[in-house]
């Protein structure tokens, strides 16, 4: 699987690919209840694009994932991390998505791997992300690779309404 920086081009591909995981993942309203249009959004997803913040797992010509990576902390600041760091020193994960047909082929964790790799050389300091309580599936993909634990935040959110997500941290 290659990991590649999403264009403008790519949108409406995007767009279908995350219509369809949402779609046919099974347990999408218990685990990260998603809803297309409110969470992702058209304007989520093109200002993820615009920003060269988001990228497509493909193989074999197939989009298999997609994965924003930013710098922006936003409401991270009040977690307890392991360092206190600048935005400019975290790649923070958002909608990591893995088609439901390579889902439980180690797509997701190829993604993360690479998303970790290009992090690291890109003089990050630690990965960041958080995840609904209820997304057990993301829970242990995340902590397969290291990350830990470091808090827990509720947070309102369009799709999920008042929610306690878990945040997560691996230190490069």
């Amino acid at each position: 699987m290659k990991l590649i920086r999403a264009t403008e081009q790519n949108f409406e591909r995007i767009a279908r690919f995350y219509r369809d995981a949402i779609a046919r993942t099974a347990h999408m309203d218990t685990c990260a209840r998603w809803a297309y249009g409110k969470h992702p959004t058209d304007a989520m997803l093109r200002g993820y694009i615009e920003r060269g913040t988001l990228y497509l797992g493909e193989q074999e010509g197939s989009l298999v994932s997609a994965v924003a990576v930013t710098p922006q902390q936003e409401d991270y600041h009040d977690t307890q991390w392991a360092l206190p760091l600048a935005d400019d020193e975290v790649a923070v994960v958002h909608l990591l998505c893995v088609a439901p047909d390579s889902q439980g082929k180690g797509i997701g964790h190829e993604t993360m791997r690479q998303v970790i790799a290009r992090s690291r050389a890109a003089g990050k300091r630690a990965v960041r992300l958080d995840a609904l309580t209820s997304n057990t599936p993301a829970h242990r993909l995340y902590e397969s690779l290291g990350f830990c634990r470091r808090g827990q935040q509720r947070w309102y959110t369009d799709n999920a309404g008042w929610a306690d997500f878990f945040l997560y941290e691996l230190v490069l």
